[in-house]
């Protein structure tokens, strides 16, 4: 569950909110459990194997890349209500948003026993942690009116470009 919710939980960190407060919608909680146990314990891995099916697949990462898209837009608009002109800060808590699973992987490793200093995320990002990181600065320079975009134009453009990377990147995995 640290995956799952480690954008809230680093962005309520980053913010001195309580990062409890991620975990008291019950709604996402049941839900990340119900996916959990479907797929761990699903007799004879069927609900890993339909996800295999590529158009399923595809529909799914479009799906998770929409999602990515709103939590740095989410994530850069929360820190500027609470920050207005803190650049670094609003780029930091798209990113943390956005990323958080990936960026939070080292201390989940430390909490596991299993550390591993070699595999640190902020050292040898991953394609998800790295794109993260582009779209919060560009929709941070479009909060602050850098940027001579509409927000829902450059979430239109960011997000298809998202989209049409993560298919071209799953059809040569599979």
């Amino acid at each position: 569950m640290l995956c799952c919710f480690g954008g809230g939980i680093l962005s309520s960190l980053l913010l001195a909110e309580p990062p409890a407060a991620v975990l008291s919608n019950s709604t996402n909680i049941i839900y990340a459990t119900i996916v959990w146990y479907m797929v761990y314990y699903f007799p004879l891995d069927l609900f890993y194997r339909c996800f295999c099916f590529l158009p399923l697949r595809i529909i799914a990462s479009a799906m998770k890349e929409v999602t990515r898209t709103w939590k740095i837009v989410g994530g850069v608009t929360q820190a500027q209500s609470r920050f207005k002109d803190a650049l670094l800060v609003m780029v930091a808590n798209g990113w943390a948003k956005a990323a958080g699973g990936g960026l939070i992987s080292n201390f989940e490793q430390l909490v596991r026993g299993v550390w591993k200093p070699e595999s640190n995320e902020l050292l040898k990002m991953s394609y998800p942690v790295k794109i993260s990181l582009v779209g919060s600065i560009l929709f941070t320079l479009q909060q602050i009116e850098l940027l001579p975009l509409e927000r829902h134009h450059l979430m239109f453009i960011y997000t298809m470009f998202l989209i049409t990377t993560k298919v071209s990147y799953t059809d040569v995995l599979y």
